[in-house]
This record gives C-alpha cells, sequence and structure tokens, in this order.
C-alpha cells in the first residue's frame, strides 16, 4: 500500500491527549491518527449513504406524516395497560 503524508495542526490540548493516548497503548502517534482519519471517514460515508437512501424514499413517496409523528411521540412513555390473559386449561 502506497502512504501520502498528511499535516494537520491540532490544538495543543488534542495534541497532549493524542501523546498520552498513544503512550497507553504503546503505538505511535500517526497509528493512532490513521485510525481516527479511517474511522471518520467510514461514518461519514456510512451518514452520506443512508442521507441518499433516505432522500430516495421520500422522492418515491414512502414517509410519515408530521400528524402521525406527533400522534406517536405523544404516546411515548404513557403506560399501556397489560393485555389481559386467557385462563389456559390443564
Amino acid at each position: 500500500m502506497t502512504t501520502r503524508v498528511v499535516t494537520a495542526h491540532l490544538p495543543k490540548e488534542l495534541a497532549e491527549k493524542l501523546d498520552g493516548l498513544a503512550d497507553q497503548l504503546d503505538r505511535p502517534r500517526g497509528w493512532l491518527v490513521k485510525e481516527a482519519v479511517e474511522a471518520y471517514v467510514g461514518l461519514a460515508e456510512e451518514r452520506r449513504r443512508e442521507t441518499l437512501a433516505a432522500l430516495e424514499e421520500v422522492d418515491s413517496g414512502r414517509v410519515v406524516e408530521h400528524a402521525e409523528v406527533e400522534a406517536w411521540a405523544a404516546g411515548l412513555g404513557q403506560a399501556k395497560k397489560p393485555k389481559a390473559r386467557s385462563k389456559r386449561a390443564d
């Protein structure tokens, strides 16, 4: 795998935390930065895919009306009445 050097300026406190974590994990600082960037890029890509999928659903008319959402939200936290159990014959 070929690599490329990327330079970033970090706030001093964040750089110190990075150094401390590198010491704790016995890993080079560059390895931690690579791991963090990979994780962030992966999350950003997933967020983008999910957003595009949601927009496709909206475009195809698969939506929930606002009033339905409000009614659902209003019922959150309210205790439901337990269903009556039928007696079983032994």
